[in-house]
């Protein structure tokens, strides 16, 4: 039997306000992201200061293999996070999460070389990446949850566009940074502290987004039913199996697009398509800096037409076209920012009609969890192995498969999306906002 959750009249929160409360969370969302990245960016640099061997290869492998060890912990963090976020509010979550991440940050400044520690040295390393994994882990889905809970309901996509907004911008922030540090330092001086340089300040940073999130307000949808927060994971499991899978299907494409796309295709165009590598690093940031120009345009046409058609464009676009955009991008700078443009704004229907979409399908009881533990473990399974199965496909003279690999995860996607068919609770925000009832099955209820 299914455990009922109490509909709850929520109270309507005040138009005055909300944009701060946005910003604020929005704030420490840029600083979480920029710890997360800067890790990679330095990876050749951490590389000699925690391993041994003295193979450079060999030590970048190995940092990135500490680098998987963030994703791996990530579900761990969608589902203890999430929960926490269903037990104890969802800006309590937001503080948690930054908290988590700036530990982890701080942790690498402070690490000791190999040289000087040993085995310890990159025994540190694992424990600061797992805590940043965690982190990372828990605030998507409070982020999310906070957004959604908070905007008004005609305006849901536009306030959605703030958490990729948020999150790109910590990201070319870490790259900037990167740059700066690798044109003023000599290789000595990054070898031997300059390197400690941006985890110290992304340390700050994330306590300074702490700092920030302390003016958050709880969301009226959590304050009207927190008094039914009781074991929130295993109610959802229990309760509401096929929406934790649902949820998962809609990330399918997401999460792969995502790290291939934003993350990964900057590098892909140097190793395979021959583009050089600061030319491929100011193309990925110029299509990430109209990627988030467009956002809140992309917003406001969710709020006008809805989620399902801009998810359906989404999965539609990635279906016909990733084996065009893999086909043109070689050779040229110009061909790479077209297609990373091209990507993100596909990218960016979904990232402003998603949150909502999912985190509609539960109560809010049990909001963050039901969507923090599948969506994380799809990032960890899906996400963070795209790099690494395109360079093994490769390796094997397969490169042509992976495209196709994007294909069926994106067509997968879309199939879910075809089932959606509306916004569910009416408890998701405000008590005049109440609409449809999203119903086991998928169909609207109301």
């Amino acid at each position: 039997m299914k455990t009922a959750v109490p509909r709850a009249v929520v109270p309507t929160a005040p138009e005055r306000g909300r944009l701060r409360q946005i910003l604020l969370a929005s704030l420490g969302n840029a600083a979480e992201w920029f710890d997360w990245t800067v890790y990679v960016t330095f990876a050749a640099v951490l590389g000699p200061q925690f391993f041994p061997s003295g193979d450079g290869a060999t030590n970048v492998l190995e940092t990135l293999s500490v680098f998987a060890v963030g994703f791996l912990f990530r579900p761990v963090g969608g589902l203890l996070i999430g929960a926490y976020c269903d037990r104890r509010g969802r800006a309590a979550g937001l503080r948690l999460s930054l908290l988590l991440m700036a530990g982890g940050s701080l942790l690498i400044a402070l690490a000791p070389a190999h040289r000087t520690a040993g085995v310890l040295s990159p025994a540190l390393l694992v424990a600061a990446r797992a805590l940043q994994g965690l982190s990372a882990g828990g605030e998507s889905t409070a982020m999310s949850t906070y957004v959604t809970e908070t905007a008004p309901r005609r305006r849901r996509g536009l306030y959605s566009s703030a958490i990729y907004i948020s999150t790109t911008l910590g990201t070319l922030t870490a790259t900037f940074l990167a740059l700066l540090l690798r044109n003023t330092l000599t290789p000595d001086q990054l070898a031997d502290w300059g390197w400690r340089v941006p985890f110290a300040l992304g340390a700050l940073f994330a306590s300074y987004g702490w700092w920030m999130r302390r003016g958050v307000r709880e969301t009226p949808a959590f304050d009207a039913v927190r008094q039914h927060a009781r074991r929130p994971a295993w109610q959802v499991l229990r309760a509401h199996p096929r929406r934790v899978v649902r949820v998962a299907g809609f990330s399918l494409g997401a999460t792969v697009v995502y790290y291939t796309f934003a993350s990964y295709l900057p590098l892909y165009a140097q190793v395979h398509g021959g583009v050089p590598a600061n030319a491929a690093l100011w193309a990925s940031v110029a299509a990430q800096v109209v990627f988030m120009a467009a956002l809140p345009l992309l917003g406001i046409a969710t709020d006008r037409f809805g989620p399902r058609p801009m998810l359906l464009v989404f999965g539609g676009g990635f279906v016909c076209l990733t084996p065009v955009l893999f086909a043109v991008m070689s050779g040229s700078a110009v061909r790479l920012f077209a297609v990373m443009t091209a990507a993100l704004l596909l990218f960016g229907c979904y990232a402003t009609a998603a949150p909502a979409a999912t985190l509609s399908m539960f109560p809010t009881a049990l909001r963050s969890t039901g969507v923090g533990l599948p969506y994380a473990l799809t990032v960890a399974l899906f996400g963070g192995t795209a790099p690494y199965l395109n360079e093994y496909l490769a390796g094997l003279g397969h490169s042509a498969w992976y495209p196709w690999y994007v294909v069926l995860l994106c067509a997968t996607s879309t199939v879910f999306f075809l089932r959606f068919r509306g916004t569910a609770d009416a408890d998701l925000t405000a008590a005049e906002d109440t609409g449809p009832v999203l119903a086991e099955d998928g169909a609207v209820r109301g």
